[in-house]
Order: structure tokens, then C-alpha cells, then sequence
């Protein structure tokens, strides 16, 4: 009996350490990852920190180190979905291998409490010292980089003081039975609530961004692929170019051998500045193209003189060039790419969105039945024994990547408003607050997609560790109401993005429609040549009409 308890307690030692040494990997791999993403859009001037203050520069690598820390942290928690669900279906597929043993329940159990750990710790401690340390500058009479780590230290106590008495409060009017003071002074139990209200605050983001996501990773894999000629004439655009780049040169040789304030020729319409507008507006920035100011008034490029007209016609040689450079690089591109991937590329979009769609319908008709229970579950897992789809590992596979697709579409739909606000990095030029300000969005998106998953039912796996523990989870409410607000968010975002052109010209028409009615009636029944003349400019109208620019839009 010794023999055999000696070698049990060998046994799960040796499989403790095992776990330990994975979750080490895969950690190590994650922060190497995260640490050349933020470097690659970290600014590394003079603005960002001093080189020549020794304090400075240890200041700034520990709150990059914590950055670095929570990105990890959330890349680590947007794969938990996904790399659970591909063990349990090769557990199933090789059950006897040897090379998968160490794939266990165990394993996965303690990669989602380690996730979840990870995750408080650096929403609620990491990320906020990184902030608070960046920004110190030490007490009066201790200064240095001792005290900047007091000055951090004492902010990030009260700081935490005032949230577990927000959550206190929160809790408290919630629940209403926990004003004793027994409840004040249990402090622990308020991590996990705090976690839950900022994992709704991430669900509902992402029940805002996802549907916005589907629409937008259209016009993504629209500008990185090449359409195919019946959509865009990369011949015409790359004419276009070349003939506008031929007649700034033209122009700039001009203004500087006479310095005259016109330009020859002369532009088509002189009141807008002819070459003032942008080439287009879906690529280049209207800031740009917009004009210089003087006295608050703005003046078309082409008025200018002197020095300011050749710096407006340099930068818009330069844009210009630029332009006909990528348009040439697309030329270039094999008609196997521009007829074959990019539909498929559009069709494989298309089917992830509607089978997504579909899946969430089906699991809030599942929830009004009662076929199927919600997402609040706290038994136990074990991995191997059944497939989670009843199409076996080719569901399961599909869920697999409709999970990394919902993640890619929310992302993408967080870029929309971040562009507006001007707060999305930029390569080398991003600060450190910047830095620690994204790592948090990350962080709450990336936490809060398991539960994303899990309400909408793409996938039966259960929510392991604290995260099946979340109490929101329980509302038969809330979760129909999220079902049902997403499926008809996203199919309206669908049918609006397919439909758009069409409405828009069927309104040009119908408006062309009333106007030549109008006109017609109007128009005094002098004399024929009144009528005539009536019917000219009507045509001429067509001619310029905003409808017939969205033609080429249609398709």
C-alpha cells in the first residue's frame, strides 16, 4: 500500500509539473508575440521618455513589461474557446495515442482558472500601477524612482478602496440584503463582481460591434484583395493617374518659370479649385486634399501664389504618385486572384454571417422551448468522452472558426469608431498611455468573448472555472433579450449593406422622376423653343445628375 500511495502522489507531482511547464510555453510564446506587436506601434523618440534619465527609462519598461502582460493575458483568453474545443475533438479521434496524454481535462481546467486569474490581476491591478507609475513623479522630499513606486502604491490603494465601495454600493442595491457590515468587510468577494460587471460592459460593446464588424470586414477584404475587371477597371484608374500626375508636373514647371497666380490650362471649375478635391475620397484623406486657409477662408489650390501654390502641388504630386504607385502594384496581380479568390474570399464571408445568424436564431427558438438551458453552468468537464457537434469534428472545427470569426468581426467594428476619435495605433508613433488605454479594450473584448459565445450558442462547450460562475449568466431575460437584439441587428446590418446602392439610385430615379414633372408643369406654354429648352436642361441635368455617379457603385 505504501508502494502504490508512493507512486500516486509521484504520479500526480509529475503531472502537476507537466501543467506548470505547458502553461509556462504557451505563456512564454503569447508574451513574445504581444511584446513584437507593441513594438512595432510603440513611439521610440524623445516624446514618449527621457533616454538621459536613467529613472525615466526603468519607469517606461516596467509599465511596457505590464502592457505586454495584459496583451498576452487576452490573446490567451480569445484562444480558450477555440483550442478547448480542437482537444476535445482530437482527445475523441485519438484516444489511445501517447503523444496526446498530456491533453487532459486537468490541463484545460487549469489553463480557463489561470486566464481568469490573469485577467482580474491585470484589469484591476497591472494595468491601472502601469498607468498610475507612467504618470508619478514621487513625493516631496523623496524623489526618484522610490518614490514614484510610493506615489503609485498609495493612488492605487485609495483607487481600489473607491471601487470595492462603488462595488459595496452596486452590490448592495442589487441584492439588497447585503448592508451588514459582515459583507463590507468581506473584500474578496468583490473581485469576482466587479469582473462580472466588466464583462457585461464587454458584451454589451461587443453586442454593439459585432453586427457592425460583418458589414466592415466586407470593405476590408475588399481593399486588401483585387476585384475582378467587371468591378474595377484598374486600366482606367491607373490612366487617370498617370494623366494627373503628367499635368501637375506640367503645372509645377509652369508656376515656378513664371510665378503667375493662374496655371494653364485652366481648371474646369474654378469656383471648387479643380485639382483641390481629392483623387478619391474612399482612399485619400479629405483632410489632405483640403485646402489652405487663410484668415478662416478657405482658398481652392489653384488660387494660390507663389511658394504656397508649388507646396500645394507637391503634396499633391505625392499623393498622386503614391496612388498610381498602388494601383500599378494591383495591375500586376494574376486574374486567378482577382476571379477566383476574391469571390471566394466574399462568398466565404457571406456563408460565416449567415450560418452565425442562423445558429443565434435557433438558439433563442431552443430558449423560448426550453430545449436548451443557459449559459450558467458550474459542473464539471470532462474532455474526450462526446463531440460537441452532431456533425463531429467537422462541427466542430466550424465552431471553431466561427468563433475566430466573431472575434475578427468585433475587432473590425471596433476600429470604426476608434478611427473617429482618432485613437487607433499607429506604427511607431503610438504613445505609452495610448498603449496602456488599447491593452484594456483588449482585454474586456477579449474576456467577454466567451461569453459571447456561449449566450448566442455557437458552440455547447461550457464555460469552465470562474467563468461559468458569473451570475448575469442565470437571466432568462437578459440572454433572450441579447439573442434576439443580436439577429436582428446583424440581419438589418446585412440587408443594408447588400441593399444600400440599390435604394439609393431607386430614390435618385424617383426624385429625377418628380423634378422633370415639376419643371414640365412649370414651365409657361409660350412657345415651343421654351419647351425645348426646358427639355435641354433637364438632359443636361441627367448628364451631371449625383445618380449616375453611383452606377459604377451598383455592382
Amino acid at each position: 500500500m505504501d508502494d502504490e500511495e508512493a507512486d500516486l502522489r509521484e504520479q500526480i507531482f509529475h503531472n502537476n509539473v507537466r501543467e506548470q511547464i505547458i502553461f509556462l510555453l504557451l505563456f512564454i510564446l503569447l508574451y513574445l508575440f504581444s511584446f513584437m506587436l507593441i513594438e512595432k506601434f510603440r513611439r521610440r523618440d524623445s516624446e514618449d521618455y527621457f533616454t538621459a534619465d536613467e529613472d525615466e527609462v526603468k519607469v517606461y519598461r516596467i509599465s511596457l513589461w505590464l502592457c505586454t502582460f495584459a496583451l498576452a493575458v487576452s490573446l490567451g483568453s480569445a484562444l480558450l474557446l477555440p483550442v478547448s474545443i480542437v482537444s476535445n475533438e482530437v482527445l475523441i479521434l485519438y484516444p489511445k495515442s501517447y503523444y496526446v496524454k498530456w491533453l487532459n481535462s486537468s490541463l484545460i481546467q487549469g489553463l480557463w482558472n489561470h486566464v481568469f486569474l490573469f485577467s482580474n490581476l491585470s484589469l484591476f491591478v497591472f494595468l491601472p500601477f502601469a498607468y498610475l507609475f507612467s504618470e508619478s513623479t514621487g513625493f516631496p522630499g523623496c524623489r526618484g524612482l522610490k518614490g514614484r513606486v510610493y506615489e503609485t502604491f498609495i493612488v492605487l490603494i485609495l483607487l481600489g478602496i473607491g471601487m470595492l465601495g462603488l462595488a459595496y454600493v452596486i452590490s448592495a442595491w442589487l441584492k439588497g440584503d447585503r448592508s451588514g457590515i459582515d459583507a463590507l468587510l468581506n473584500l474578496w468577494t468583490y473581485l469576482p463582481f466587479l469582473y462580472s460587471c466588466v464583462s457585461f460592459v464587454g458584451v454589451l460593446m461587443l453586442l454593439v460591434f459585432t453586427p457592425l464588424g460583418f458589414v466592415r470586414l466586407f470593405g476590408v477584404v475588399g481593399g486588401v484583395l483585387v476585384k475582378p475587371q467587371f468591378l474595377r477597371d484598374l486600366n482606367e484608374e491607373y490612366y487617370v493617374c498617370s494623366f494627373e500626375e503628367d499635368t501637375t508636373r506640367r503645372r509645377i514647371n509652369n508656376s515656378l518659370g513664371t510665378g503667375a497666380s493662374y496655371i494653364s490650362p485652366e481648371p474646369m471649375c474654378p469656383d471648387r479649385g479643380d485639382i483641390s478635391a481629392p483623387l478619391n475620397l474612399s482612399t485619400s484623406d479629405v483632410k489632405d486634399s483640403k485646402i489652405f486657409q487663410a484668415d478662416g477662408k478657405e482658398i481652392p489650390l489653384l488660387r494660390l501664389r507663389n511658394g504656397a501654390l508649388q507646396v500645394g502641388l507637391n503634396e499633391r504630386l505625392q499623393r498622386i504618385v503614391t496612388m498610381r504607385k498602388e494601383v500599378e502594384n494591383k495591375r500586376k496581380t494574376s486574374s486567378l486572384q482577382r476571379n477566383v479568390v476574391y469571390p471566394l474570399a466574399m462568398l466565404l464571408l457571406l456563408a460565416l454571417t449567415t450560418i452565425t445568424v442562423l445558429m443565434v436564431l435557433q438558439n433563442t427558438l431552443e430558449l423560448l422551448i426550453g430545449i436548451k438551458a443557459l449559459p450558467l453552468s458550474t459542473r464539471q468537464f470532462t474532455l474526450g468522452i462526446a463531440s460537441l457537434s452532431k456533425l463531429g469534428w467537422a462541427g466542430a472545427t466550424l465552431e471553431a472558426f466561427l468563433i475566430l470569426y466573431l472575434h475578427a468581426a468585433s475587432l473590425t467594428g471596433l476600429c470604426t469608431p476608434m478611427r473617429a476619435l482618432r485613437v487607433l495605433p499607429r506604427a511607431r508613433r503610438t504613445p505609452l498611455t495610448r498603449i496602456i488605454a488599447l491593452c484594456a479594450v483588449l482585454l474586456v473584448h477579449s474576456t467577454a468573448q466567451p461569453l459571447l459565445v456561449k449566450i448566442l450558442g455557437i458552440t455547447n462547450f461550457d464555460l469552465l472555472g470562474e467563468f461559468g460562475r458569473i451570475e448575469w449568466l442565470g437571466s432568462f431575460k437578459l440572454v433572450l433579450l441579447y439573442n434576439a437584439i443580436f439577429a436582428s441587428t446583424a440581419s438589418l446590418c446585412l440587408i443594408n449593406k447588400f441593399t444600400a446602392s440599390v435604394r439609393r439610385e431607386l430614390y435618385n430615379r424617383v426624385k429625377w422622376i418628380i423634378d422633370l414633372f415639376t419643371i414640365t408643369e412649370d414651365a409657361p406654354p409660350s412657345s415651343r423653343n421654351s419647351r425645348h429648352s426646358t427639355e435641354r436642361s433637364i438632359t443636361e441635368k441627367t448628364e451631371i445628375y449625383p445618380g449616375n455617379l453611383e452606377k459604377s457603385k451598383i455592382l
